[in-house]
Formats: structure tokens, sequence, C-alpha cells
């Protein structure tokens, strides 16, 4: 899949707001195709993994978040902010590939001694760790 080609004016340049809108929208449309292509991997790995349990993989996350954090001040954003944002989408690139395992496979698993998320679904965990989290 190639990525989307975003055409706009460099920011410097822009002289109304028609051009900021016109940019920012164009950035969004190709956030959403990245975002959707980044879903299609959470598909492929549901298809991989062979059990349940192997979904939520928390030494992973941790290492994502890292790496966009590091990717965030190497862009002279602020780090603490990308974090936030990553949090909430690797949560919810969790709660996709359970839905797609689960899809895939046949519902949950019965791994060793009930291996895998807690709870009916992945949403619930989602939705409680957003309670907990400061606005954006």
């Amino acid at each position: 899949m190639a990525y989307p080609t975003v055409t706009r004016i460099a920011p410097d340049a822009a002289r109304t707001m028609a051009e900021v809108r016109a940019a920012v929208d164009a950035i969004d449309s190709a956030l959403v195709g990245l975002l959707a292509e980044r879903m299609r991997f959470m598909d492929a790995a549901a298809r991989i993994k062979q059990a349940r349990s192997e979904v939520r993989d928390e030494v992973r996350k941790a290492a994502v978040i890292a790496h966009v954090r590091q990717c965030a001040r190497a862009h002279g954003l602020d780090p603490d902010l990308v974090a936030r944002l990553w949090e909430e989408l690797v949560e919810a690139s969790i709660a996709h590939e359970f839905a797609a395992w689960d899809r895939l496979h046949g519902g949950a698993d019965q791994g060793a001694a009930g291996e895998g998320d807690p709870g009916a679904s992945d949403g619930a965990r989602t939705r409680d760790l957003r309670r907990d989290r400061p606005a954006l």
C-alpha cells in the first residue's frame, strides 16, 4: 500500500484560514489512512498469534510508547502529549486485535489458567483507562 500523499502549502506560507484549514484537512485525511493501515496490521497480528493471551503485550506497548516519545522529541513535539495520544491508540489497537482474534479463532480461548485479558471485552478496560486520564 502506498502512503497517502499530502499536497499542501508550508505552514509559514499560509495567509488565510481557508489555506490553514485545507492543509489541516489534508493532513487529517492522511492520518486516517495511516490509522486504517495500522489496524490492518492488528488484523494480521490477530491472524498470526496462536493464543488470545498473546494479544496484550505490555512489554511491546511500553516499547511503542518509548519509541514515539523519541520521535516526538526529534520533531520538536511534546513527548508527554504524544505518549498520551499513543496510549489511547495502542489501547484501541489492542481492543481491535482482541475482536479480530475472536472473529478469526472462534472466540476467547481457554488458555492456561485463564490467560488473556480479564473481563468480557477489552473495550471495558479501554473505557476505564480513559476515565483516569487527563483530557487532551
